[in-house]
């Protein structure tokens, strides 16, 4: 998919969910979530502070911070995801 096809979101609601990322952070449930150390992306296991938070939704495009648009992901497979959802990464193999 060529990027010039994706909408993305205005820098307010970036800035906005961004704050929300240092927060989420330091919760409980986000220690929760990496506490097994699984990448959600390759499965491979990782010690907790190589783990990243990656938004399935990326923020770029509106997705937010929330307990249903967050995984712990490596920081290759963070990286390599960029803008993409799942489902284009998925598309892009095809």
């Amino acid at each position: 998919m060529n990027l010039n096809s994706y909408i993305f979101a205005d820098e307010e609601h970036i800035k906005r969910e961004k704050a929300k990322v240092k927060a989420a952070k330091k919760s409980r449930w986000w220690q929760q979530k990496c506490a097994s150390g699984i990448c959600a992306y390759c499965g491979k296991k990782f010690p907790f502070k190589e783990l990243t938070m990656d938004h399935v939704v990326p923020l770029a495009r509106g997705g937010t911070t929330t307990p249903g648009n967050v995984v712990p992901a490596c920081r290759d497979c963070n990286k390599n995801k960029g803008v993409d959802t799942p489902v284009d990464l998925i598309f892009k193999k095809l």
